[in-house]
Parts: structure tokens; sequence; C-alpha cells
């Protein structure tokens, strides 16, 4: 085989490779609590939105974590921050895309009097081994 055909080849099966080693998917807000919100009331009403958000397309993956300040230079106005995690981009678009009429949107609405997470940021993450 000839050189130039070995890189042909070579070059499609690193595109064809590309999307299994992708990275996650991982979306992130900084919340700010209501006044009378408190850690517990914040898991409760993140577990239930978890539950309608895994049923939504795009959703069935999908990992989220909440990060509450310990020990903290300085914060800014944020309370708490609210991670969503994708095994990957696709899923994640999947999701967006269905997400404005899906039950877990109207989880979220019914929760801005208690949290309110403005600010987003998309990452893609690579786990490090």
């Amino acid at each position: 085989m000839n050189t130039k055909k070995l890189w042909m080849l070579a070059l499609v099966m690193m595109i064809a490779a590309a999307p299994a080693f992708a990275g996650e998917a991982t979306q992130m807000w900084r919340c700010e609590l209501g006044n009378e919100a408190d850690e517990v009331m914040v898991e409760a009403h993140s577990a239930e939105w978890l539950a309608a958000a895994k049923k939504v397309d795009g959703g069935a993956n999908i990992e989220a974590k909440i990060f509450f300040p310990v020990a903290v230079n300085a914060t800014g106005q944020m309370d708490v921050m609210f991670v969503l995690t994708w095994p990957s981009f696709a899923e994640w678009g999947k999701f967006w895309d269905a997400y404005p009429s899906s039950d877990a949107a109207g989880i979220e609405e019914d929760a801005h009097e208690m949290v309110v997470c403005p600010d987003s940021v998309l990452w893609e993450s690579i786990l490090v081994k």
C-alpha cells in the first residue's frame, strides 16, 4: 500500500472513531438561593427535577450534582452550583430541543422563588486516567 493510501485510511479511521472518544457535555449553573431556601429543599427539588429530566428525550443518562460552598474566598452572587453531565453532546442537544415542553421545565418554573440560576456555562469534560 502506498503512503498516500495509508494516510487516507488513517484519516478516515480517526474521523470515524472521534465520536467514540469525544468528551462528555457538562453544563454548570451559578445559582442564588431565595431567602427561605436551604440545602435540604434544594436537594429535594433537584431530585424531583432529575426524575422528570430523565424522561425527556436525551435525558435518560443525565447525571446531576449540586455543589454547596464550604470554604470559599469569594463566591460573588453564587450560593450553589448546579452541574449536569450528559455522556455526549448529541444527548445534550436532544435534551435541550425537547426540554421547553417537558414536565422538567415546569418543575424548574415552580422553583424560581427557591433558587434562581441565571448563568450557565457548557464545557466538554474529559476523564483523566
